[in-house]
C-alpha cells in the first residue's frame, strides 16, 4: 500500500483531531508515507462539511484527508475507548487537538495511553498550549494569528484604511502549528529511535499563538531594544526596497521584488531612470526603505503604461524577480507547477473521476511522491483497520456496529 522508498514508510500515526491543526500535521506525514489512522465521529470530521461541495460531498476534504485511512466511531464508547487502546499498541505516535485535559475526559490520558504503548509519542494541538493562564481558554486559528501578532501586520499603513485588518485568507495559524506538529513528532521519533536512541516516550506540546509567533521575525528584539513597535505596510516589506506590487495598464497588479544593489541598478534602467542608480538617498537598502514611498511612486508611474503580460516580459527579459498575483486558474495552468508535480489530477471515487490536488512537499528524490487515495468517506477503512490490525472478526466489528459504536 505504502512505497517502501517513502520517508516515513513503517511509520504508523493515530490522529485523534478534528478540523485543521492536527488533521494537517497527520496529512503531511501521510503524504510521506506514513500510516495514518484517522479517527472520525460517527458523522465525520466537521471539516467535511466546510468548503463548496458536490452532492454533500465537500471538495476540500478530498485533500484534507488524503493518504489516511478513516475509522468511525463514536469516542464516548467504553468499547470504543478499548479500540483505540488497541490500536495504540499498533502506533509510534498520537496527535490530537482537544482542549487541554478532553481526552483525559475521555479515558484517554498520556498514562492511559503508554500503559498500552510505553514509547509513545503524543504531540498535543491546542490554541494556548498544554499550561499556562490561558490554556483553557476557546481558540481557533485566527485566535493564533491575531495573539501571534500576524492579524495587525496584515493591513495597509496606519491612516490608510479605516478597515479592520485582513485575513491572510487560509487557516494559516492551524497549519503553521500542524507543520510544527510534525516536525516536533519526526524530530522526537528520531530521538527515540535512532541508532543509540533511548527508546524513551516523549510528549510534543504546540500552541497555534506559539506556532504565529516564531514566524514574527525581528518584531520582538525591535520591541525589546528600540521600543519600536512594528506596523503593517501594505503590500511592501518594510525591511527591503523596492519591493511592492504595482499596478498595470490592465486593471491588476505585478510583484516586483529589487532589493538588492545589482538588481536595482537594472530595473531602474528597465524604467528608464539609469540617473538614479548611485544617488546617495537610494544606494544601499537601507536608504532605499527611508525612500520607498518616492520609489514605489516612480516604478508604479512606469508600471501603468504596460498591461501585466508585458510587464512580466519586460521584468523577466532583465532577469528581475517579478510574479503575477495568481490567482487558482493560474496555479492551475502553470508550466512549473504542472512539470513538477504540484498540480495533480488525483482519482477520487467519492466524485466519480479526478481533481485537482497540490502534490507533496517536501519533494523527496528525483520524482515527486504519488497521492495514493484521495479523502475517503466516512469510516471507509473501519473493518480494514480493526481486521488487520486487532484481528478483530467479521462478527465482532458487525456487533458494534449495530450497536451504534461504529461505521
Amino acid at each position: 500500500m505504502i512505497g517502501d522508498s517513502s520517508p516515513l514508510h513503517g511509520l504508523r500515526v493515530l490522529e485523534i483531531g478534528h478540523f485543521v491543526a492536527a488533521p494537517f500535521a497527520t496529512r503531511l506525514m501521510a503524504d510521506l508515507g506514513a500510516d495514518v489512522i484517522k479517527i472520525e465521529p460517527l458523522t465525520g470530521d466537521p471539516v467535511r462539511q466546510w468548503g463548496d461541495q458536490i452532492d454533500g460531498k465537500s471538495l476540500w476534504w478530498s485533500l484534507h484527508g488524503r493518504n489516511k485511512r478513516s475509522v468511525a466511531c463514536n469516542l464516548k464508547d467504553p468499547r470504543v475507548r478499548d479500540l483505540i487502546l488497541r490500536l495504540v499498541r499498533e502506533c509510534d505516535a498520537v496527535v490530537e487537538n482537544f482542549r487541554p485535559g478532553q481526552l483525559v475526559k475521555l479515558g484517554l490520558g498520556p498514562d492511559v495511553l503508554r500503559r498500552e504503548r510505553p514509547d509513545l509519542i503524543i504531540a498535543h494541538i491546542s490554541g494556548y498550549g498544554q499550561t499556562g493562564p490561558y490554556r483553557d481558554r476557546a481558540a481557533f486559528g485566527v485566535i493564533g494569528e491575531a495573539i501571534g501578532g500576524l492579524r495587525h501586520l496584515t493591513d495597509q499603513p496606519p491612516g490608510v484604511s479605516d478597515l479592520p485588518p485582513v485575513r491572510v485568507g487560509v487557516s494559516i495559524g492551524d497549519s503553521l502549528a500542524g507543520l510544527y506538529a510534525a516536525f516536533g513528532l519526526v524530530s522526537a521519533l528520531w530521538q527515540r529511535d535512532r541508532s543509540g536512541g533511548d527508546g524513551r516516550p516523549r510528549t510534543i506540546d504546540i500552541a497555534l499563538t506559539e506556532s504565529v509567533l516564531s514566524l514574527m521575525e525581528g518584531m520582538l528584539p525591535e520591541y525589546g531594544k528600540l521600543g519600536k513597535i512594528r506596523q503593517p505596510t501594505g503590500g511592501g516589506i518594510a525591511t527591503a526596497a523596492p519591493t511592492n506590487a504595482y499596478p498595470s495598464a490592465d486593471g491588476g497588479f505585478v510583484l516586483i521584488a529589487a532589493n538588492s544593489e545589482p538588481l536595482f541598478a537594472k530595473l531602474m534602467h528597465l524604467i528608464g531612470r539609469a540617473d538614479l542608480v548611485g544617488v546617495p538617498r537610494f544606494t544601499g537598502n537601507q536608504k532605499r526603505v527611508e525612500h520607498s514611498g518616492e520609489l514605489d511612486q516612480l516604478i508604479a508611474n512606469w508600471s501603468r503604461q504596460h498591461d501585466r503580460e508585458t510587464l512580466i516580459g519586460l521584468l523577466n527579459e532583465a532577469d528581475i524577480p517579478s510574479s503575477l498575483v495568481y490567482t487558482a486558474a493560474d496555479i492551475a495552468a502553470d508550466p512549473q507547477y504542472r512539470d513538477r508535480g504540484m498540480v495533480i489530477d488525483v482519482h477520487d471515487e467519492q466524485f466519480d473521476g479526478s481533481i485537482l490536488h497540490p502534490g507533496v512537499v517536501p519533494r523527496c528524490g528525483a520524482e515527486p511522491a504519488a497521492i495514493r487515495w484521495a479523502g475517503p468517506a466516512i469510516g471507509a477503512h473501519t473493518d480494514e483497520v480493526l481486521q488487520g490490525l486487532l484481528a478483530m472478526s467479521g462478527e465482532e466489528i458487525s456487533e458494534l456496529r449495530v450497536q451504534g459504536a461504529i461505521s
